[in-house]
């Protein structure tokens, strides 16, 4: 699982390193300038980036790397890594959304409205295979259950390297 950047505050818990890289607007803006993301957004109100280089690390060594992106950050990794696995994981409804997001109890009620909205747009855009870029998602998994999406996600992960070692082995 990658780590991204952010320019979000930190919440209760979360430790630098481990869930992001917490980073001001100005270095956020300067990691971009210096192309040390492989991909970046705005979202809800904040930026948020891959690091290009733990990636990279990763993937000379032979692992696979999980990117936690939206739309747009999607739209970059494929422009980059155009064979790269894609899969859109949604909730069941904006209704569970909503309740996920407020259950939490980190999010102001902009927030929550910003992220419902965009996420309706993110939904309707991979329902309607209308999202920016040419090649659509490999898969769309609906989290209704966290036991299924992860069994479902693993499953996914597992049947592309298994067709890749048979193209390879051509």
């Amino acid at each position: 699982m990658s780590v991204s950047a952010t320019t979000r505050p930190r919440r209760e818990g979360e430790v630098e390193g481990r869930d992001y890289f917490f980073l001001s607007e100005n270095e956020f803006r300067r990691w971009v300038d210096e192309g040390w993301f492989l991909e970046w957004a705005a979202y809800s109100g904040n930026l948020y980036g891959t690091p290009r280089r733990a990636v990279e690390q990763h993937l000379a060594a032979g692992r696979g790397v999980i990117l936690e992106i939206e739309l747009e950050g999607a739209r970059q990794v494929l422009e980059q890594c155009p064979n790269a696995l894609m899969i859109f994981i949604m909730p069941p409804s904006l209704a569970e959304l909503e309740r996920r997001l407020r259950g939490r109890k980190t999010e102001s009620e902009q927030s929550i409205a910003i992220r419902l909205a965009r996420a309706k747009e993110e939904m309707d855009a991979v329902q309607a295979r209308a999202w920016p870029g040419r090649r659509q998602f490999d898969y769309v998994i609906v989290n209704d259950s966290v036991k299924r999406a992860g069994e479902e996600l693993a499953r996914a992960i597992e049947r592309t390297k298994e067709e890749d070692e048979q193209a390879n082995s051509r």
